[in-house]
Formats: structure tokens, sequence, C-alpha cells
């Protein structure tokens, strides 16, 4: 078996950290492939690696000293090695950064900087290879990932590598520029990495023993989940359940590799299992709630509008002209609805709503802000009559009212609006009906 091992910045944050992590790597032998995050917090108020080689690189293009800066992200790493007593320096690394800083190489190169020392740091530890990822995934001239070609040559690179470490988080377009994933990409990195060598299973280590059924800053001690599929977790982490990179899950897709997330510092907890599809049924009727506040809704309003062909596209174009993406487009026989980001919106509403009066010729239009999205998701709800009315019970009981709810055709989710002030409870609510009153 071959196992990918992704590592996230908490879980790399010290020498410390890094012991554990090695720890877990040798108790497993399978754990060939491992990706290390950048340093992140040590405690509360730390300041992540990361962060601080952004706050370097803007004081170095605006012509600033920022050799101060540099000295204390360099203390960092000096901490770790140090800590782990380690015989390899990084200051060559530190004066080829020093140099390209001041020839403002670009903000990309700079925050990838943190995964590369850690890579270096992680593969003299453990007596792995190291690979900088700028070698073997590849951006397009565009800047998009280009899958295929990244495919081809980090499976060629790593073929008959037994052992290796693979920074996350960037890669280079063909020119050799490092170009970043959005924040959070090592995740990606290691779903990559996962699919080139066609791993049996990619684990991804974090600070957290896998998702959990809700937000524990709104349910206490919330129940976990033990496995639930790609659909479902691409849900929930739009709808804000960010344990794992939302993109993470399209490479290992591909070839139905399933993710494992486990817990750096309880690593006997088995964690949740992220998978294509699955016989076993949830413990629960839900797989998990998540949810997002901050939206507003556009009603529009026609008589006859589900006879008029062409209508729903008007409407639409509406918001593309003036770049805004939609959300949800809940409807009815003469209204339309199209809930979208209220901060994207609100400095184009006005805009918008004149080019649907252009574009559509309606009745009216209406706007109504500071509405929260609830997803509720799960595989279980397709095959159990009533959870719907389940939901509007619960949230008849708390005093909640539902601006609005949107199902999809596969019975995976339910989209709930309510206003902004009553997003906790009724997330209380619906945990309660469907959790707590099954335990």
């Amino acid at each position: 078996m071959k196992k990918v091992v992704k590592f996230g910045g908490s879980s790399l944050a010290s020498a410390e950290q890094f012991v554990k992590v090695g720890d877990i790597i040798h108790a497993d032998a399978e754990r060939r492939y491992v990706i290390p995050s950048a340093p992140g917090k040590r405690f509360s108020d730390d300041t992540k690696v990361t962060d601080m080689l952004y706050d370097c690189y803007h004081l170095a293009e605006t012509g600033k000293e920022f050799k101060k800066e540099l000295a204390a992200i360099s203390e960092r790493y000096q901490e770790i090695i140090d800590g782990l007593s380690l015989g390899i320096s990084l200051k060559d690394e530190f004066k080829t950064i020093e140099k390209n800083f001041k020839e403002k190489v670009g903000e990309n190169y700079a925050a990838s900087r943190g995964e590369y020392l850690n890579g270096i740091i992680m593969a003299a530890y453990l007596g792995y290879e190291f690979i900088d990822a700028a070698e073997v995934i590849r951006f397009t001239d565009e800047g998009e990932f280009d899958s295929e070609y990244t495919n081809q040559i980090l499976g060629q690179r790593l073929n008959g590598v037994e052992r290796a470490v693979i920074p996350g988080f960037y890669g280079a377009y063909g020119d050799g520029r490092v170009k970043t994933f959005s924040r959070g990409g090592s995740d990606i990195t290691g779903s990559i990495v996962a699919r080139a060598v066609k791993a049996d299973v990619y684990e991804n280590w974090t600070d957290v023993s896998g998702f959990l059924v809700a937000d524990p800053r709104i349910i206490e001690n919330p129940e976990g989940i033990e496995t639930i599929t790609y659909r479902e977790l691409r849900e929930l982490s739009y709808m804000g359940a960010s344990v794992l990179h939302e993109d993470a899950i399209f490479p290992v897709r591909r070839e139905g590799i399933p993710i494992n997330i486990r817990n750096t510092n309880q690593p006997s907890d088995e964690g949740t299992w992220i998978v294509e599809s699955t016989c076993q049924k949830s413990k629960y009727v839900i797989t998990g709630i998540a949810g997002k506040r901050g939206f507003c809704s556009v009603n529009i309003e026609k008589a006859m509008m589900n006879a008029e062909i062409g209508f729903g596209r008007k409407v639409l174009q509406a918001f593309e002209d003036n770049g805004i993406s939609f959300e949800h487009v809940p409807s009815g026989i003469d209204t339309m609805t199209v809930f979208v980001h209220q901060d994207e919106f609100i400095d184009k509403e006005q805009k918008v709503v004149s080019a649907i009066h252009r574009l559509a010729d309606p009745d009216s239009v209406d706007i109504e802000a500071d509405l929260a999205l609830i997803a509720v998701v799960g595989r279980g709800m397709k095959s159990t009559r009533g959870t719907a009315g389940r939901i509007f019970s619960a949230l008849a009981h708390v005093n909640v009212n539902v601006k609005m709810i949107d199902q999809g055709s596969s019975e995976l989710n339910i989209i709930i609006g309510v206003a902004n002030d009553d997003f906790e409870t009724a997330i209380k609510a619906i945990y309660d009906i469907f959790v707590i009153a099954q335990l």
C-alpha cells in the first residue's frame, strides 16, 4: 500500500509538533509521501509564518527595510532545527529569499517559502528525498492549475522514489515563476500527489479529529462524522465547514482514492473518512449542518412570468453584466428570487435593479438584506420521509421564520434561508431535532 500524508500548519508549528509528526509517519511504513504546510501558530496570539512572509514582502515591495522581519522568520525555523538537533542550515536559503524580495519577484513566491523551508527541514528530519513542488506542479500561463500535465510530470518524477517530501501550497508556471493555490492549498497538493502515485489512502492530518456534524462554535461538543461522501463534503465545505480545502477532493475523486482526516495530537482517533460512495448508513438522517451569514435576496415579480420564454436568462444577465454570481434561484409562477452575497452586491445594487428593469421589464423588484443560508446535508435524507417537515417544525418551535427553502433533485441537501439574527438559533434547533433527539 501507498499512503500520502499531509500535515497542516498547527501540526508543524514547533519542534515538539515535528516529533509528533515523525512518530506518526514512522508508525506506518506505508506513509511514504509527505506534504508539509508552513509553520502555523504555536499559541493563540502567535503569527503564522505565511502571514509573516506576506508582511515582510510587502515591506520589500514598497522599498522599506525588511531585514528585521526576515530575521524573525529565520529564527522560527532555527528554533525548529535546534529543537530537532538537525545538522542543517538555511542561511543560504534566506540569502536567496532576501535577494528575491529585493528584486520584487512576487507575492506568490514570498508566500510559498513557508512550505518550501518546512519541506527542507521535514525531509532532513525523516531522511526522505526533498522534491521542490515548483518542479512538479504546473500552472498554465493564465494561472490555472494544469491537472493533466502535472499528473504526468509528477508521476514520472516520483516513479521509483520510495519516500519523498513535497511542500504544499504552490507550484510554478512553465517559465519557473512560483504560483500558489488559494489559502489552505496544501490540502490540494496532497490530493494531487495522491493521484499521481495512485495512493491507496490520502491522510490529511490537522488539529481536529475529522468533521463534526455542526460548528463547535455554535453547538457544544457536536457529534463527529465517521464517513462522508465527496458530494456531501462539497456541500458542507461550500457552506462554511473548513476542515479541508473544498478543491482538495477533485484529484482524488477521479481515482476513487479515499481521504482520511486525522488529528496529529490524537493519532489514535479514527477521524473522518471521505469516500466516493458507501453502503454504510449515516448514524443520523443528516450527515452535517453548515451555513453562512451575509446574503441578500432580490425578489422579482411579473405577472405571467412562467409563460415568458427567456425571462430567467434576462434576469440573471443583469447580475452577470455587473460581475455578480448568484447562490440560489428559487421561483414561483409569478416570482423569481435571486440570492447573492451581500458584500458583493451592495455597491452595485441599483445598477442591477436598473438592468433587471431594462432587460426583463418586471412588475416590481424588492431587496431583502441580512439573510443567512443553512445547508442540511445527508445521503440518508433521500430514503427518509418527512425530513423537510421536521426542519420546519423544529424552526417553528423556536420562532424562526423561514425566508426560503431550496432542495436539489438529488435530495442530498436542503438549503434554508433565515434572518442573520436567527442563524445560530436555527442551527441549534435543526441539530437538536436530528441528533440530540436520537441520542
